[in-house]
């Protein structure tokens, strides 16, 4: 008898069935003509299997679990969850598909129950996964037994269940891929192996889609309508619901208790519904290849339909698609409003954009962020981005104690970047006498190494081609001197005088001459509750954090007043 869920956990798990046994029967959906596949035939077998062999049966009801010690599930054989984590500590975990048996490892694991009975080994599994599981739960005493095939407790029996594993994966592998190669096959020949829209009656023959005689001319004058150009998809729609056009009945989706029922004919409770056309319905009629005689191929293109006939001509549904793109309106601005910063300030947290819009006179920026995202500020207007965008061209550029530093540190660095300079040219200097000896060598020794089949004449090209990029390469790597790094650095500091003109010129300019300005120094601004935070266009990249390590070749530097200085490549 059906009780408390709860109270029914409870006793479980104070052991009071740990010497019963549950039933587990499993409806394979790749198998609907199989006799052994009826959720009806296995719990009457296992049940009989269970009487004759004086197995205790655990006599609850758990909703959407089990009823009367009897589980019942209807699961496709060779569906597998392919999700896997390994933990930190090296624990591995996946997922079970199937939910009811899931929850029935969980308690056969804790020993709440001694075991389980199943009709076959099929039944139970018919993946790797699932006979890893198994394997584990009979390794630590869970009494597993089977209507068709008892294993004994041997290495033969052992391998007896192993054998029936293999081929239970075998044959689910091999099911699947007979659906996947027979339904390509059928679609590359333009047969229509799916449900054929409104207009077509679906009779149970792939090979058959016939036109439905009332509603295809009604289909058909949808199109014809449309193609005038004088009706929209709303007044389609309403003329649909005026003339008493409905789609074909169909049932509402199952809700979870009902997926999980223990019915073989649980959906065929539900009774069908016809509903009337809407909005969307009409688009997806106006806009669907398969009323011009074309089903989806393998691929995802159209093919040329056996199965069925056109109700429209390819010329009208041409025609349609034509106005129906002329009327696709997008959902953002069909012309972008001309404010400032459009696309440039985003939320720091959700990275979406900040939108400008107008009020009372005054532009500004909202934006609809991520649900979850915890930023503060939904919106603020141009005096409060302009403030902030001129605090940060403030901070940019070098004060005259920092100048001071930096030409200090220039100087004293440069000694540490010469000496590594000067280690850099003396290996390369043995580079290139290594690769001018090996080349002297290939060329006074040619016709030798040719005639005693050292290399081929092409290989010998080749060889001869390699030396001498190397070569190149190395006289390149000597280009790099002190005065090229002195000019770098006169650059930079050069860039930092006229970022403090700009920044005065900033302070006094009108708004679209600010937008430029910070066009030109930020590729990105991110908005915060405290600041804001940004990223730098390329040429302004050497102030994007200003460390004093010039070319550090330790990599050590402390940071100090927050310049990294970029050297020429060498």
């Amino acid at each position: 008898m059906p009780v408390n869920d709860k109270k029914l956990h409870e006793s479980i798990m104070r052991g009071t069935y740990a010497d019963c046994f549950l039933i587990y029967t499993r409806k394979s959906t790749d198998e609907d003509n199989n006799q052994k596949n009826s959720l009806s035939y296995q719990a009457r077998e296992t049940q009989k299997f269970a009487n004759r062999e004086r197995l205790k049966i655990a006599n609850i009801s758990i909703k959407n679990f089990c009823q009367d010690g009897i589980i019942s599930e209807k699961h496709s054989g060779f569906k597998d969850n392919i999700d896997l984590m390994i933990t930190d500590d090296g624990h591995v975990q996946y997922k079970s598909a199937r939910p009811k048996f899931s929850l029935l490892t969980q308690y056969l694991n804790h020993k709440y129950f001694k075991g389980l009975v199943c009709l076959s080994y099929d039944r139970l599994s018919r993946n790797k996964s699932d006979n890893n599981l198994l394997d584990k739960l009979i390794r630590q005493g869970v009494e597993v037994k089977f209507v068709y095939a008892s294993y004994d407790n041997t290495s033969s029996g052992a391998l007896h269940m192993d054998i029936d594993g293999m081929f239970a994966v075998h044959h689910s592998r091999v099911t699947s891929e007979k659906v996947r190669i027979t339904t390509r096959n059928l679609r590359e020949q333009g047969v229509c192996t799916y449900k054929a829209p409104v207009g077509y009656l679906n009779n149970g023959n792939m090979h058959e889609k016939p036109f439905d005689p009332v509603r295809a001319p009604l289909v058909k004058d949808l199109f014809e309508k449309y193609d005038t150009g004088e009706w929209t998809l709303h007044s389609l729609a309403r003329w649909a619901s005026d003339i008493g056009f409905v789609m074909p009945a169909v049932r509402r989706r199952r809700t979870e208790d009902e997926l999980l029922g223990d019915s073989d004919d649980s959906e065929n409770k539900i009774s069908k519904i016809e509903r009337p056309v809407t909005y969307g319905n009409i688009h997806k009629i106006l806009s669907n290849s398969f009323y011009k005689g074309y089903i989806i191929g393998p691929d995802g293109f159209d093919v040329k339909s056996v199965s069925h006939k056109a109700l429209v001509s390819e010329e009208l549904f041409s025609s349609v698609q034509q106005k129906l793109k002329k009327k696709k309106v997008s959902q953002h601005y069909s012309v972008c409003l001309d404010h400032p910063y459009r696309k440039l300030v985003r939320c720091v947290h959700c990275e979406r954009l900040y939108t400008p819009y107008e009020k009372k006179g005054a532009t500004y920026y909202g934006s609809k962020c991520k649900a979850g995202c915890v930023n503060a500020v939904t919106s603020f207007n141009t005096d409060v981005l302009e403030n902030k965008v001129a605090e940060l061209l403030s901070r940019l550029y070098f004060t005259p104690e920092e100048l001071e530093e930096f030409e200090y540190r220039v100087q004293t660095d440069l000694s540490l970047v010469e000496a590594s300079r000067q280690r850099n040219l003396r290996d390369i200097e043995q580079k290139k006498k290594r690769l001018r000896e090996e080349q002297k060598y290939l060329r006074d020794n040619k016709l030798t190494l040719l005639k005693a089949g050292a290399y081929t004449p092409v290989g010998y090209i080749e060889e001869d081609t390699r030396i001498s990029n190397e070569i190149h390469l190395l006289l390149k790597e000597e280009v790099v001197s002190e005065e090229a790094m002195l000019e770098t650095m006169k650059d930079i500091v050069t860039l930092s005088e006229l970022l403090k003109n700009i920044t005065g010129y900033y302070k006094h300019a009108k708004t679209p001459e600010r937008e430029k300005i910070a066009r030109i120094i930020f590729s990105e601004l991110y908005m915060t509750e405290d600041t804001l935070k940004f990223k730098l266009t390329t040429g302004m990249k050497p102030f994007e954090s200003k460390l004093l390590s010039v070319c550090d070749p330790t990599g050590n530097r402390t940071p100090v007043t927050g310049m990294r200085i970029l050297c020429p490549s060498r």
